[in-house]
């Protein structure tokens, strides 16, 4: 009996790092696309993509339950990203989990294409809401919360917000409301990655104590590395049925050496040249993981 218990378990552990293992590889490929698509098109916010990439991998691959074929299946999960500028990421992750043909992300922007600077939820499937003006998505995400309370629907709310964005004041009117509504099915996961258009955050508008804001308006908080794929995963596995806010510390162009921490790529594209040096460099990367 233990021998058959210890397999057990040693599947369990094996099954988990392979899964953790092809994580690693989804983000190292969707930064890929992400940096490739924004050079193409010559536009699209690209480093605030690559600072959310591995929430999002880990949120659309392991965490979320939700349907591509069907994608306003009543008792799916719902994510808003409020921080719509990091669309790039936002539809990546929608093109690789099979919600429409990869191709389609090279029409980033242009006219007529369903993939807008900002997500828009009347053009493409698995967008629950538009989004693009800060500070709005929380509160649209805890009246979807509400609903789902109300309806006896399981589902669990998931809202990706900008740490400059939590400058708004809106955003903290959310949280007191789903505090004072009691809604347990609502997680908050703030990109920290303590820049935003005007410079870092601490010198626009200062933030800190951040997590202890957010306890003092009704939320669990957690602070996590945003890139180790097992602490998102486990935090927001953690999450479901509870109020949370997740504070996921982050680097701004994160996976690139000379974007990292570089503001001038708030909203800019890599030229071709280096394109081509970032995408070497995500190469080498890919290769080392295992």
């Amino acid at each position: 009996m233990l021998n058959t218990y210890n397999n057990n378990q040693n599947c369990i552990i094996n099954t988990y790092k392979k899964k953790l293992i092809t994580l690693k590889k989804q983000a190292n490929i969707a930064r890929q696309k992400i940096i490739k698509v924004t050079t193409e098109v010559e536009s699209g916010h690209l480093a605030g993509s690559l600072s959310c990439i591995d929430i999002l991998v880990v949120l659309y691959f392991m965490v979320l339950k939700h349907n591509p074929k069907k994608p306003d299946w009543e008792k799916r999960d719902r994510f808003i990203l409020s921080k719509g500028h990091a669309a790039p990421a936002l539809y990546t992750v929608l093109a690789m989990s099979g919600y429409f043909k990869e191709e389609e992300l090279y029409t980033l922007r242009k006219i007529n294409s369903r993939l807008q600077g900002h997500p828009d939820s009347k053009k493409l499937p698995g967008i629950e809401i538009s989004t693009g003006s800060l500070g709005q998505g929380l509160s649209a995400a805890v009246g979807m919360a509400l609903g789902y309370k109300y309806d006896n629907n399981n589902g669990q709310v998931y809202c990706l917000v900008g740490d400059g964005e939590c400058d708004e004041g809106q955003i903290w009117e959310a949280a007191m409301f789903a505090s004072s509504k009691n809604l347990e099915n609502i997680t908050v996961i703030v990109d920290r990655n303590k820049y935003q258009i005007d410079g870092r955050t601490e010198e626009v508008l200062k933030l800190e104590p951040f997590a202890s804001k957010w306890n003092s308006f009704g939320w669990k908080t957690k602070e996590i590395d945003g890139h180790n794929l097992e602490e998102i995963l486990e935090s927001l596995q953690d999450s479901r049925g509870r109020r949370v806010a997740i504070i996921a510390n982050t680097v701004k162009g994160k996976g690139v050496s000379f974007l990292e921490n570089n503001n001038k790529y708030h909203s800019k594209s890599c030229c071709r040249e280096d394109c081509e040096e970032a995408i070497n460099e995500l190469c080498k990367r890919l290769e080392l993981i295992e």
